[in-house]
């Protein structure tokens, strides 16, 4: 994954363990299980080895277009039921060339645009931003209707404070 920032890492040592190692996702953490015995060179050669074997299995599991079209029609069935196909886009895909917003929608051919750099946020961040676009598809403009719509969403304030966090750390917007 290109620019993403590596992970905090905690290592955890057994006595019991004599071969073996393991990691696994906790968090934001990543947990590397080793054999007590392992040198200091041993654990650093272990531990980039396991984060290479953490995001390369993560990247088979990129999320794709098709999965944002699901997770699309999952947001309208909670959130946005009552308003039928006027939610449904047309298509729902990820894009590259966004680096000034979080996401787009053209609700003249409903259509919806994510930007890559909200990929490997949480997924209750992704929700967000991607009911936020469906909203636009029964509401162009941002006004009290729009917001009382997207507000549906019960991490809402939670997704709107991370990606103001993000883009502040960032200095985009």
């Amino acid at each position: 994954m290109a620019g993403a920032r590596k992970p905090v890492v905690e290592v955890r040592r057994s006595q019991r363990r004599r071969r073996t190692v393991s990691a696994y996702r906790d968090g934001e953490r990543v947990v590397v299980l080793i054999p007590d015995q392992f040198s200091r060179a041993e654990e650093s050669e272990w531990v980039d080895r396991m984060l290479a074997r953490l995001a390369a299995r993560e990247g088979r599991l990129t999320r794709s277009d098709g999965e944002l079209l699901a997770r699309a029609g999952r947001l309208i069935g909670l959130y946005l039921s009552e308003y039928g196909d006027q939610a449904l886009p047309t298509s729902v895909r990820w894009v590259s060339n966004q680096n000034g917003r979080w996401g787009s929608c053209t609700p003249a051919d409903r259509s919806i645009r994510l930007s890559h750099r909200i990929q490997d946020m949480p997924d209750w961040v992704i929700d967000y931003v991607l009911l936020h676009e469906l909203a636009h598809l029964i509401v162009p403009s941002h006004n009290a209707e729009f917001w009382a719509l997207v507000g549906r969403y019960p991490k809402t304030e939670r997704a709107r404070g991370y990606l103001e966090g993000v883009a502040a750390v960032s200095g985009t917007p």
